[in-house]
C-alpha cells in the first residue's frame, strides 16, 4: 500500500514523501521482530540497497526517493528477495523507457545526449549529474523522465504475487 501511495505521489508531485518511507521502514523492521525473522538480514538488505544505488543517485540517474523506496523494501525482505525486486524494477523501468522513447520519437536525441554525456565524463575524468542541463527546460525534463516508483511498485507486486 505504501508503494502504491509513493508511486501516486511521484506521478503527481515528482516527490516521494519521507513519511511514507519512514513508516514503511518502521513497519518492515517491526515485522522482522514480530515474525522472528532475522532483523540483521533486513538491515543488511537495507544497507546493500543504499550501497548499490547511492552511486547511481549521485550521478543523477536515479532519484533520492527511489533509493529510499529500495531501502524501505529492504526492511521487509532479506537480501536475495530485495535484489530480485531491484532487478525486476530495472527491467520494468527499461521497458517503460523504451515505450516512452517510441511514443516520444526521441530515441536518436536521447542516444546522442547519452553518448555526449559519456564522452564528457571520459574527457574530464569527472562525474557530473546526468540530465543536469535538462532541468532548466522543464518540458524537456518531463519528456525524458520516467517515474521510477511505478516500476518499483510493479516489481514488488510481481514478487509478492510469486511471478518474480
Amino acid at each position: 500500500m505504501l508503494l502504491l501511495l509513493a508511486a501516486l505521489a511521484d506521478l503527481k508531485t515528482d516527490r516521494i514523501p519521507n513519511g511514507f518511507i519512514l513508516l514503511g521502514i518502521i513497519l518492515g523492521l517491526s515485522g522482522s521482530l514480530w515474525t522472528d525473522k532475522d532483523l540483521w538480514k533486513s538491515i543488511g538488505s537495507m544497507l546493500l540497497a543504499f550501497l548499490l544505488l547511492y552511486p547511481i543517485y549521485k550521478i543523477g540517474a536515479l532519484g533520492a526517493g527511489d533509493v529510499k523506496l529500495f531501502i524501505m523494501i529492504g526492511s521487509f525482505y532479506a537480501v536475495k528477495e530485495s535484489m530480485v525486486i531491484l532487478a525486476g524494477a530495472f527491467v520494468i523501468g527499461a521497458v517503460f523507457s523504451l515505450i516512452k522513447l517510441l511514443a516520444e520519437h526521441n530515441g536518436r536525441e536521447r542516444m546522442q545526449y547519452f553518448l555526449s554525456y559519456l564522452s564528457e565524463v571520459m574527457l574530464t575524468k569527472q562525474w557530473k549529474l546526468y540530465g543536469e542541463d535538462l532541468i532548466q527546460d522543464y518540458h524537456m525534463y518531463r519528456r525524458n523522465k520516467i517515474h521510477f516508483a511505478v516500476p518499483i511498485l510493479f516489481s514488488a507486486v510481481l514478487k509478492v504475487g510469486g511471478l518474480l
